[in-house]
């Protein structure tokens, strides 16, 4: 029997990291979550999610710096981009990043949860 995916999320906002959390849960999906990028590359030296959520904008590294060292040691890793700030500018930087899809905030939840299973 397969294991449930293990999704991290990133972002310096608690209460959107209390919420997907939540939502992933019910979802049966595993998370983990870290206020910052640092605090989530040291994690993937002992183990790799099979997704990661991320902010754009947080404190110290930012979003797209976060995917480009993710992408740099693990390509094959998905990594969805949000921002309340959506904006093209944003979008086409995580899509030239490599990212796998930009979810603007506010999302709708379920449609996050959707796409989360899509990445994993």
């Amino acid at each position: 029997m397969k294991s449930a995916a293990q999704v991290w999320v990133v972002d310096d906002d608690r209460s959107i990291r209390w919420v997907l959390e939540k939502a992933l849960q019910k979802a049966s999906l595993e998370t983990r979550s870290f206020t910052n990028g640092n605090a989530l590359l040291d994690a993937l030296s002992f183990g790799k999610p099979d997704a990661i959520l991320t902010d754009i904008r947080m404190p110290g590294m930012d979003g797209i710096e976060l995917l480009k060292n993710i992408q740099a040691g693990y390509p094959e890793l998905p990594v969805i981009i949000m921002t309340a700030h959506s904006d093209l500018e944003s979008a086409v930087s995580a899509f030239h990043g490599g990212a796998f899809e930009y979810l603007p905030k506010p999302f709708d939840v379920d449609e996050a949860v959707d796409l989360v299973q899509r990445a994993c």
